[in-house]
């Protein structure tokens, strides 16, 4: 599945993915049933789940939270990284696609990794802190409503440790940052967090033009 803006030439996209993406007809069959939705466009590109599932292992992490799980793509890249007592939070409120995750899950063998909590993510994060969670976690994956993005972003810094990584998805939203016509909500929200971020020294950030646009963040 393509991204949503081609930040780089086709053929190059081509060539990244036959030499960058180890695909399984598993992670192939997910991505065409998530295909068939109609917000498909949702699911990260098959090369944002290999970076994903590479900087949970260059980090050693045992700990990873996910907001917006969709049909769980990602966090089957996320949880076939851990190693085998590893385990990942994912949190989304539709269950109609969350059912299709659980199904892929099972068959990967890897749903006794991940922990799907079902309902408005502010409310399960801010209970996660108050359950004593905060520094708990290696690693958050940001990837859900946008105009929500920011306060997810101070939950996840929360709850990751000093030297755990905070990865927000579609930070470049299909180029429309760069656009001072689109004055669109999420577009304006994105537009926003990027600039925070970028100033926030909290963190070490870097800012990628994987999928859709990915920015890091490793808590000092």
């Amino acid at each position: 599945m393509a991204s949503k803006f081609q930040f780089i030439p086709e053929a190059i996209r081509a060539y990244v993915f036959e030499h960058a993406v180890r695909d399984t007809p598993l992670l192939r069959e997910l991505r065409e049933a998530t295909a068939r939705e109609p917000m498909a466009r949702m699911q990260v590109p098959p090369d944002e789940g290999q970076f994903l599932a590479f900087l949970v292992q260059a980090i050693g992490a045992r700990r990873c939270l996910e907001v917006g799980t969709f049909t769980g793509y990602s966090a089957l890249c996320i949880a076939q990284a851990l190693p085998a007592d590893g385990r990942l939070t994912t949190i989304d409120r539709d269950e109609a696609c969350t059912a299709v995750a659980r199904g892929f899950w099972e068959r990967a063998g890897v749903a006794t990794r991940i922990d799907l909590a079902l309902g408005p993510a502010l409310a399960i994060l801010d209970g996660m802190l108050e359950d004593g969670q905060a520094a708990t976690y290696d690693f958050a994956f940001i990837d859900a409503d946008k105009q929500n993005h920011a306060h997810y972003y101070e939950r996840c810094l929360r709850l990751v440790r000093s030297g755990g990584v905070v990865a927000i998805d579609n930070t470049l939203w299909s180029g429309a940052v760069a656009d001072p016509a689109d004055q669109e909500a999420d577009t304006n929200a994105i537009r926003a967090l990027n600039d925070f971020v970028h100033r926030d020294e909290r963190v070490a950030m870097a800012m990628l033009t994987v999928g859709d646009g990915l920015t890091l963040a490793l808590k000092r």
